[in-house]
């Protein structure tokens, strides 16, 4: 992994081939991403811009990829202590990298690891159960018997699960969280009954957020939030177009996002 970054003139790390160096949050942060295999983008922003995060909580991210989620929402919330899971190695190295290139690194902290190990108490650096205040996940989309997977083995990890993995991704969450604290996850909207049976055993107060590209278009993601110990029924927003009508520009409320880091209303 060393070989993917070197010293600029000024002695900032800056990609060698085989990286991008994008922009998020109208050019707050620089993250260092693949060229090929999995890149985040758009769902990391919005995830991150949904959590309900204030100065002082400390949060927990079940597979961190590159690292664009916890950086939009440590630059969001400058107060947040984040701790996230990597599986991937080489993912788990950018990571870290992003963090130290946005200065971010002394409120990020990267485990490479299994998810599921987080549950054997041998693991002294993961959160206590019962420990942080919110857990989010954008995880694997799609069940591994499904689909074909991509030829490139880190984007099939990043996209596919096996079955039953996403209730064991849930439970990990829930179990890092302290009561009254919050999950939330981003998936595909076709997913909506499969996420939701994977955390309405562990959690109540469930929020259904669709976004949708056009307001008459169908939902293609949903994030949904649920709160530990809570006993509130489900509850369908009315859910948020990104675009203006008949146009790519987004909708103002998804630019503050997107640009300026702006957090987004659960409502």
């Amino acid at each position: 992994m060393e070989d993917e970054f070197q010293g600029g003139p000024t002695g900032i790390q800056v990609a060698k081939p085989g990286l991008s160096d994008d922009a998020f949050l109208g050019g707050k942060l620089q993250i260092l991403q693949p060229e090929k295999g999995y890149r985040a983008g758009i769902d990391a922003v919005l995830l991150a811009a949904s959590i309900p995060a204030s100065d002082g909580d400390t949060l927990f991210e079940a597979g961190i990829g590159t690292g664009v989620a916890a950086a939009c929402l440590a630059t969001r919330v400058p107060g947040t202590i984040i701790t996230g899971v990597e599986i991937a190695a080489r993912y788990a190295l950018i990571a870290e990298e992003n963090f130290k290139r946005n200065k971010l690194h002394e409120r990020i902290m990267v485990l490479k690891g299994d998810l599921c190990d987080s549950m054997r108490h041998d693991q002294v650096d993961w959160p206590a159960p019962n420990s942080v205040s919110h857990a989010y996940a954008n995880p694997p989309f799609f069940l591994d018997s499904t689909v074909q997977a991509p030829a490139d083995g880190l984007r099939a990890q990043a996209h596919m699960l096996k079955a039953g993995e996403l209730e064991n991704w849930v439970k990990v969450m829930t179990n890092a969280v302290k009561p009254r604290g919050t999950v939330s996850i981003i998936h595909p909207a076709t997913s909506l009954l499969t996420l939701l049976a994977a955390m309405e055993p562990k959690l109540g107060g469930l929020t259904v957020l669709p976004l949708r590209a056009h307001r008459k278009d169908p939902a293609s993601r949903i994030i949904v939030r649920g709160t530990k110990g809570s006993k509130a029924p489900l509850q369908l927003l009315p859910g948020l177009v990104l675009h203006e009508a008949g146009s790519s520009t987004f909708v103002d409320e998804v630019e503050a996002v997107l640009r300026t880091g702006e957090a987004l209303e659960f409502a």
